[in-house]
């Protein structure tokens, strides 16, 4: 039979055919006649790039149809389910204050040293739909919402402090990019395809972020060991009316973690709800996940002084410039009671703020700050979704606001509106503590367009290449290689090579030969060119994490006729080091120690592979390994838990098995029969992997 050959795309192959807008744009120059972009009503769009604002650097304007109909259609678009964020996990907790930023913000919740402030925390992959894994390569949306005694305050941000985009006119375009492609329905939760790619390789402003996307930042260990940021520039207000910027940003307790691509990968497979599950169990056992909240603060004078602006959020300030300063702490402590009423229905929005804080004139986040709220129209039924028990502020909550759709109260009284003289006793305005918006100067042309300030694309993703330590480097390049071989358009693949030829030589040439496309990378002439910042360690996951296996899970894999005290010395070492210690067998039923105390395993290792845990113990009485040979998932077991550079703990029996399956015992792989065996090998299991092990093809 003839093989079918599908119709090719055209092929630029030059890029002179190829020129940066003054946003630093793609555009493709040619001759042929385009259709021409409309809204709905059949209006041609002048500029479908950048929303309309009130001078170049200035907020967004109501009056902007294009940006609002374009937006509104988007948010629509699911019913019900989250259009993006949907699969997702929530936890209760609180939020302790360590009181310390009264020169900073009046927010109340933040005063009191020791105050401490319910909270319902979210986390969500992006791309996803809500029956997705929990594994994809995909940012991690962050949101927490805190029931403060002046009202809700919503930080939604994510596990990554920058952002495809610069402006919330371009959202819509991008999440139909990564979703799944619309004339075949896939792939779901993954960005390896041609429209994700495509979109990108046309959106230089998408570099910085792209590089975070493809390190270990996107699958990370666990939802309890990743960190959050607020993304946007936002402002605190003290109780004299002075302004200052802020970014937030969470940090874990148990330091941030993330797995390797083929981890994920198989785990993903084994375990779609790895994350959910993880969560859920750490709090039932009473390991509540704690993050400390920081800021960095700066005014205006400093912001000016940034080789970056502020107001993009593309860009990050590194921590070398404004130092974090922490503000508080917070614990979840309580796993949902149903997880439709309080994870599912839980709706939060980035203008929903308190007296103390208040938005910047990011484009990006004044379009969120339209969105969130029409978006929840469509998805919880109408405009009363503040009245369910999760989204309902915890302080008084009064005014006129009636009727609409499923309204679940009663209200009473003649009066529905304010001012009125019938009923003295209605609320009223209250001008000395309720929200005030700090004047803020704000001057220019109605005007779309972007921000010539906006237009270096290329220095901060060098600045996070650069910061990588050589192992992160290596996941980043294979990264791009897996995601950009999944892309069949070649045209695609050479936009991208060229980005990343701005971005660091070393980074190109390396992916460049990944793919075997040495020479076919398009030259891209970068809207501005480029600086070299310094290396910024808090970049980099690898060169600030500390010795830990608090959190973390050890798989202990026992046979029939293993040394009991080897498991009580592994336990007494494991609850040390906070880490849980889960037993797992040939088979889920129980297991007879050499002295006749019967263990019962967690789980049967066919359905508990090495993935699923940190570290492994591989404990087997001599006289079970000649069977234990022959059983593939065991060796599977081990074989991959050596490829992940995972330490391995193991008994004298054990030795026949990594025998079989060809394995040195490197620093990594400890003998835990000798006295102080079971805390050498949970000493150096809290170093975290054994780097130097890895192998080409084993991430």
């Amino acid at each position: 039979m003839k093989k079918k050959t599908p119709n090719p795309e055209p092929q630029v192959g030059a890029e002179s055919e190829f020129h940066a807008g003054k946003a630093g744009e793609l555009h493709r120059t040619t001759t042929r006649r385009e259709q021409t972009l409309t809204t709905n009503q059949g209006t041609a769009i002048a500029d479908n790039q950048n929303s309309l604002k009130a001078g170049t650097r200035g907020p967004t304007l109501l009056e902007d149809f294009v940006l609002r109909e374009k937006i509104t259609h988007f948010d629509h678009e699911r019913i019900p389910e989250r259009i993006v964020h949907a699969r997702g996990s929530g936890a209760h907790g609180y939020f302790e204050a360590y009181g310390n930023v009264s020169d900073l913000t009046c927010a109340a919740f933040l005063q009191e040293a020791g105050a401490r402030t319910p909270v319902f925390a979210r986390f969500s992959t992006v791309a996803g739909g809500a029956g997705s894994v929990d594994l994809p390569r995909d940012v991690r949306g962050f949101a927490v919402k805190f029931y403060t005694t002046e009202g809700n305050f919503d930080l939604v941000g994510n596990n990554i402090p920058v952002f495809f985009i610069q402006d919330a006119i371009k959202f819509p375009d991008l999440i139909h990019a990564a979703k799944m492609e619309p004339d075949r329905g896939y792939p779901q939760a993954a960005t390896a395809h041609d429209t994700f790619w495509d979109f990108v390789s046309l959106m230089p402003e998408s570099m910085h972020m792209i590089l975070w996307a493809m390190s270990d930042r996107a699958i990370p260990r666990s939802l309890r060991m990743m960190e959050g940021f607020g993304v946007h520039t936002f402002r605190f207000i003290n109780a004299q009316g002075d302004p200052v910027f802020v970014k937030f940003h969470w940090r874990p307790k148990n330091g941030s973690q993330s797995v390797l691509w083929d981890e994920a990968v198989k785990i993903s497979g084994a375990d779609p709800d790895f994350h959910r599950r993880d969560l859920y169990e750490a709090i039932t056992r009473g390991d509540f996940p704690e993050w400390e909240l920081s800021v960095q603060a700066f005014d205006q004078k400093t912001a000016d002084g940034f080789p970056f602006d502020v107001l993009d959020p593309t860009k990050l300030i590194p921590e070398e410039m404004v130092p974090l300063r922490a503000i508080g702490r917070m614990v979840l402590d309580r796993n949902p009671d149903n997880f439709f009423a309080e994870t599912e229905q839980v709706a939060f929005h980035p203008g929903h703020i308190v007296r103390g804080i208040d938005f910047s004139d990011d484009p990006l986040l004044q379009g969120r700050l339209f969105s969130y709220t029409d978006t929840q129209l469509s998805r919880l039924g109408g405009p009363n979704f503040h009245q369910l028990p999760i989204n309902r502020p915890q302080c008084p909550m009064r005014n006129f606001q009636r009727d609409a759709i499923m309204q679940m109260e009663v209200p009473t009284g003649r009066v529905n509106y304010e001012p009125n003289s019938l009923n003295p006793d209605t609320p009223k305005e209250n001008p000395e503590s309720g929200f005030v918006t700090t004047p803020t100067l704000t001057s220019g042309e109605k005007i779309r367009v972007r921000s010539e300030t906006f237009n270096d694309h290329y220095s901060q993703a060098r600045l996070f290449f650069r910061s990588a330590t050589p192992v992160e480097a290596d996941h980043i390049v294979e990264a791009f290689a897996f995601e950009l071989g999944k892309v069949a358009t070649h045209e695609v693949r050479c936009r991208v090579l060229g980005h990343l030829r701005n971005v660091d030589q070393t980074l190109f040439s390396r992916v460049e030969q990944a793919l075997g496309m040495e020479g076919q990378g398009y030259t891209i002439p970068p809207a501005r060119e480029a600086i070299d910042m310094s290396p910024s360690p808090p970049l980099s996951l690898l060169s600030k994490a500390r010795p830990t296996l608090a959190g973390r899970k050890i798989g202990l894999f026992i046979s029939e006729g293993v040394d009991l005290a080897v498991f009580d010395q592994l336990q007494v070492a494991a609850d040390e080091a906070g880490a849980v210690l889960e037993l797992i067998a040939p088979r889920i039923g129980a297991v007879k120690s050499s002295s006749g105390v019967v263990l019962m395993p967690d789980h049967a290792i066919a359905a508990a592979p090495s993935v699923l845990f940190d570290t492994i113990v591989i404990a087997t009485a001599v006289e079970a390994v000649k069977t234990l040979r022959q059983n593939p998932a065991l060796l599977a077991f081990i074989r991959d838990a050596h490829a992940h550079c995972k330490i391995i703990g193991f008994t004298r029996g054990a030795t026949a098995l990594f025998d079989a399956i060809g394995i040195e015992q490197d620093t990594g792989v400890i003998n835990i029969d000798t006295a102080d065996g079971a805390m050498a090998y949970i000493d150096r299991a809290k170093q975290g992997r054994l780097w130097s092990r890895k192998k080409a093809g084993a991430s």
